[in-house]
């Protein structure tokens, strides 16, 4: 197994790749989340991005930890964190014993505990459309078909009815997530659990799952099937080979890597963090709004291009209005300056978005991952006359105890200490 972190690079010594590693490693999907380049001399260049996970290659195991976490789990619970679940108790331990699991293991652990309570609870079933020939009439006789097929035979009729069945998306989502487990899952254990509940849901679910895109996006929760969102969940991030942002179902890369992308993750975790910390204080906080009206052309009078802050917070302080645009950036700032393009965007979001109680300087926060020690950086644009027009401040969040404190019973407290770093 090889190891490095994220943004790093290594050299190996003595890896050859296989064809079918060239293949995947050439491949669009895996290329943008790891760089893998053969040297001279049977080494191998690994170079990290912003992404956590494993790849499984025949000639060796890479395996990619995040740079900023105390460890892979805690990646896991920054994305139940992020999905408004709230934080789980990840015990892999007490099934996987041959060593520490990496993500990918983990996640088909928690899809098969998952699938082991739905199975135990019940499955659900519903009605499903479907069209047979049958021998009497049930539902409905489609007569341009009998007409077509079985003229003159009364012993044969093509008929359209519903059928109250377990072969449904729901269950089919779940038969196809254990199986990839069973068949992939490198600890023994995990293969061992999901290799049972897939050979149950085998019985359930016998129709293969078409495209992971289509499926999730036709899911729609309800009373009857609430109880499945969760499986649903880690089943999309396991066939999805970890892709949070741009789910894909075909091609190897689901089953031989599983990488995270930690700037995507990061993005959606501080602004739940934000959003559930907003909760009672009268402020609203969205994320992605698009603003078209800042930039324009003044030939044409129409907008130019369109932005969009990261998450901007909004109410009033005071009777007066208050605006807040953040920047959420996956980069270590500590003990260097912020990068000069993250300031420019933050100085327009700054000077087109916000909005201070009491004609104050307008303000955008940058939001970053830190140590606790980090210091707060304090950036103005001066005018030529020596007034402030506007300014970037940069709040970091120290990832590894704000997780542990929203499990413990200092969550109120620092849910209202991010809120106050990016309103004060």
């Amino acid at each position: 197994m090889v190891t490095l972190r994220e943004y790093e690079t290594r050299v190996v010594e003595g890896v050859r790749l296989s064809a079918a590693d060239r293949a995947l490693c050439a491949g669009e999907q895996l290329a943008r989340r790891l760089q893998v380049r053969e040297l001279a001399g049977g080494r191998l260049e690994l170079t990290a991005g912003p992404c956590v996970g494993v790849v499984r290659l025949d000639a060796c195991e890479i395996r990619v930890l995040p740079k900023y976490l105390g460890e892979e789990l805690d990646v896991l619970r920054m994305l139940e964190y992020a999905a408004g679940r709230g934080l789980p108790a990840l015990d892999a331990a007490r099934t996987v014993r041959e060593g520490a699991p990496h993500l990918r293991d983990v996640v088909a652990l928690l899809v098969t505990e998952h699938c082991e309570r739905l199975l135990a609870h019940g499955v659900r079933r519903d009605y499903v459309t479907a069209e047979d020939e049958l021998p009497v009439v049930r539902g409905r006789l489609l007569a341009d078909r009998q007409i077509l097929r079985h003229y003159g035979r009364l012993d044969l009729l093509a008929c359209r009815f519903d059928e109250h069945d377990t072969d449904i998306v729901d269950n089919r989502l779940c038969a196809a997530a254990v199986d990839l487990a069973a068949r992939t899952a490198r600890s023994p254990a995990v293969r061992a659990r999901a290799r049972r509940a897939a050979a149950q849901f085998a019985q359930v679910a016998p129709t293969r799952l078409d495209d992971l895109r289509t499926a999730l996006a036709g899911l729609d929760y309800h009373r009857h099937n609430s109880h499945y969102e969760g499986a649903h969940r880690w089943a999309a991030l396991l066939l999805s080979g970890g892709g949070i942002a741009d789910l894909f179902a075909s091609g190897p890369l689901a089953s031989r890597a599983f990488l995270i992308d930690m700037n995507v993750l990061f993005e959606s975790f501080a602004t739940q963090l934000l959003r559930e910390a907003s909760a009672g204080t009268g402020f609203t906080v969205r994320d992605q709004s698009r603003h078209r009206g800042v930039l324009r052309d003044e030939r044409t009078g129409r907008h130019y291009s369109e932005v969009r802050p990261d998450v901007l917070i909004s109410g009033s302080r005071d009777g007066e209005p208050v605006s807040r645009p953040v920047d959420i950036k996956y980069k270590l700032y500590d003990g260097r300056k912020l990068g000069t393009p993250d300031l420019y965007q933050a100085f327009l979001y700054a000077q087109a978005l916000a909005r201070q109680p009491r004609g104050g300087t307008p303000t955008c926060v940058l939001l970053h991952p830190g140590g606790v020690s980090a210091p707060r950086e304090s950036v103005a644009v001066r005018r030529w006359d020596g007034s402030t027009s506007a300014r970037v401040r940069s709040v970091a969040l120290d990832l590894p105890s704000v997780l542990d404190a929203l499990a413990g019973a200092e969550r109120e407290a620092v849910l209202a200490g991010v809120f106050a770093a990016a309103l004060d």
